[in-house]
């Protein structure tokens, strides 16, 4: 391949940018390489990259939809901030200079963003309005809100730092289809699992991607080298997210279900021809092999029933109402894990409240704690405020 070549870059193409990333074998980039190697491809007649070059499933795409889906979840997330109107609806703010757009108390929201009632009002997932109310449109809104600045811009990063890279790769509608479908799969799960919280946040569509990445090194195994150090590597960077969402006030059921979606359509979205098909392209182009091998048409069929069962099976399951935790009585672990320093206690804030002129006395009944405030006619926004506050 020249005087440098990439090992883990896809044979097709020259790695062109400079940048290193341990995320996706298309960025990384190796300063040498053995004698024995580069003979062998000058023997096979020319650089992987001289081979793709032409064959149209190998071109390279500007990236533009990642970018727009970024500018969509951060306009999003303003409007959110702009209804939710801490000041007026709720008075116990953070950051007021803001203004309207401060934030709910750190006390109540310490991502720095909106109060529940907020987000239930935007579009957040809960089941009972998606089950009981007809509203499940809430499994695709969820995905666009988030729960606070830092939510918003940990996930935002990720989703442009790989995002950007797939797209280039694949093009637009690939990646699009991978992203919105495994956010979809993820509010599934979450849904069937998470009962009474309110859930937000596009980390399932971004695990998706991760998941899309790590198949697509199966489904097109022949045309990568070096391929055992990037899946070590993508699996542990998946394995210590996935670590992470077991702390409280995390959907990892969202990443779970995210990651699985993706991976099942990498199989059915990101499948390229083999080596020896784009060999035979450039040296026979009239010829007609097999553009696939069998173990990828194999992969595909499989992913595509899967991915049909677990949509089919999932929605119908969620409509009926199915409480995924009695038939999994340990899958609750999965998404928190209980210790001394915190609890897993997910039953959403619920408090009784009398109010005496100015005086609302106020009792929260996960934890019989109780309080009293000199709140002259409490919107309803500032009463919930109080009572996650109590409850915490």
């Amino acid at each position: 391949m020249g005087e440098k070549d990439s090992e883990t870059a896809p044979i097709w193409r020259k790695t062109q940018q400079r940048e290193s990333s341990n995320i996706h074998p298309v960025n990384i980039e190796s300063s040498t390489q053995s004698g024995q190697h580069r003979s062998l491809n000058r023997n096979r007649g020319g650089s992987y990259a001289e081979r793709g070059r032409g064959v149209k499933e190998f071109r390279s795409w500007f990236s533009w939809l990642i970018p727009c889906f970024v500018i969509a979840n951060v306009v999003v997330f303003v409007i959110t901030m702009y209804v939710n109107n801490c000041p007026k609806k709720s008075g116990d703010c953070f950051a007021g200079f803001l203004g309207r757009f401060s934030f709910q108390s750190t006390r109540e929201n310490p991502l720095l963003g909106p109060s529940s009632l907020t987000l239930r009002t935007m579009g957040g997932l809960e089941v009972k309005k998606v089950v009981k109310g007809d509203e499940g449109w809430r499994l695709l809104s969820c995905n666009w809100l988030h729960g606070g600045v830092v939510h918003l811009l940990v996930n935002m990063l990720t989703l442009l730092f790989i995002g950007m890279r797939m797209e280039r790769e694949f093009g637009f509608i690939r990646i699009g289809l991978l992203y919105l479908i495994s956010g979809f799969g993820g509010s599934i799960l979450s849904a069937l699992f998470l009962r009474s919280n309110i859930s937000v946040g596009a980390s399932g569509a971004v695990f998706g991607l991760l998941g899309g990445m790590l198949s697509e090194i199966f489904i097109n195994w022949t045309i990568y080298s070096n391929k055992v150090v990037t899946i070590i590597t993508l699996v542990l960077i998946v394995a210590v997210n996935l670590g992470l969402g077991v702390l409280p006030g995390v959907d990892n059921f969202a990443h779970i279900g995210g990651f699985a979606t993706g991976f099942l359509l990498g199989f059915v979205l990101l499948i390229r021809p083999h080596y020896g098909w784009i060999n035979h392209q450039r040296n026979a182009p009239l010829g007609k092999p097999h553009k696939y091998k069998m173990y990828q048409a194999i992969l595909w069929t499989l992913s595509l029933l899967l991915l049909l069962a677990w949509f089919i099976g999932g929605l119908i399951s969620l409509f009926n109402n199915v409480d995924g935790n009695k038939h999994c009585s340990w899958c609750h672990y999965l998404s928190c894990v209980p210790t001394s320093r915190w609890s897993c206690n997910r039953e959403p804030a619920s408090c009784t409240t009398t109010q005496l002129g100015n005086q609302l006395s106020m009792t929260c009944l996960r934890n019989g704690k109780s309080g009293s405030y000199i709140l002259p006619n409490p919107s309803d926004s500032r009463i919930n405020s109080l009572c996650v506050q109590l409850c915490r």
